[in-house]
């Protein structure tokens, strides 16, 4: 007969997970998509928290005086799950910037859709981009690393056992924000070197023949050339995710090293 019993020590254990977990699958790439029902994102982080609470190291009781203390605790998990779920969501709006920069060049960048998974307007080309880089991701197995990230976070930050580094974290954000410019740029870079190459053109263009209206001309020439650009450099976008892949370990881990 199987026994369901446990102690107030466990149960007090057990929601300490259920709220890191929680909170990283609310925010999370993939999982904490604004289209995903919030009873699924709950009943999720309820199941993943049981398979942790089974396989984790040995429960240590929480130590704590007072209601207020636990509330303490309770906070403290929510933020280090908060904070890991949101450094991976950073990484994938690198390839959102780079269609932003892409729709600013070739005339685009007044067109606007609502985007299911965030609730905002984002422009085509960044949808287009964000959408095929998730599912490269997904492929590859990013819900397998995230997953196992934040189980392997136990073993360095054990419950009620995180220390927020300001200094650390801070310049993890400076760090980051840096690479997020650079890879941006490296995945818009085919798109704006032509459109470039086109407005040099339509300059030298303009001077030859000043009867032609390069203004109108332009704009339908660069709408084309961007689109073309843009078909023809899909095969480079396993290189972007692949971009994105290895940038969200980097943030991941400097998340997790600035609260040991």
């Amino acid at each position: 007969m199987i026994d369901y019993s446990f102690s107030l020590d466990e149960l007090e254990y057990f929601l300490l997970i259920f709220v890191r977990i929680t909170c990283f699958v609310s925010v999370a790439p993939f999982f904490g998509m604004n289209n995903t029902p919030k009873r699924v994102k709950v009943v999720l982080g309820f199941f993943i928290s049981l398979l942790l609470y089974h396989t984790s190291a040995p429960h240590v009781a929480v130590a704590y005086q007072t209601v207020w203390g636990y509330g303490v605790i309770v906070m403290k998990e929510a933020v280090t799950g908060l904070l890991i779920g949101f450094g991976a969501q950073l990484c994938t709006t690198i390839v959102t910037f780079s269609g932003m920069i892409i729709d600013m060049n070739i005339g685009l960048s007044m067109v606007s859709m609502m985007d299911p998974t965030t609730r905002q307007n984002s422009s085509i080309t960044g949808m287009f981009l964000q959408y095929i880089t998730m599912l490269m991701l997904l492929v590859s197995g990013m819900y397998q690393f995230l997953l196992s990230a934040v189980a392997d976070t136990y073993e360095m930050i054990p419950v009620n056992g995180a220390v927020f580094r300001t200094e650390a974290l801070v310049s993890s954000m400076i760090l980051f924000l840096s690479e997020y410019i650079t890879i941006g740029f490296r995945i818009c870079l085919p798109v704006f070197a032509v459109i470039m190459i086109l407005n040099a053109v339509l300059g030298i263009l303009a001077k030859v023949a000043p009867q032609m209206n390069m203004f109108a001309v332009g704009i339908q020439l660069k709408i084309l050339v961007g689109l073309m650009t843009l078909f023809f450099t899909t095969v480079m976008l396993p290189g972007a995710a692949d971009f994105v892949f290895r940038e969200m370990r980097v943030i991941v881990t400097r998340i997790v090293e600035g609260m040991m």
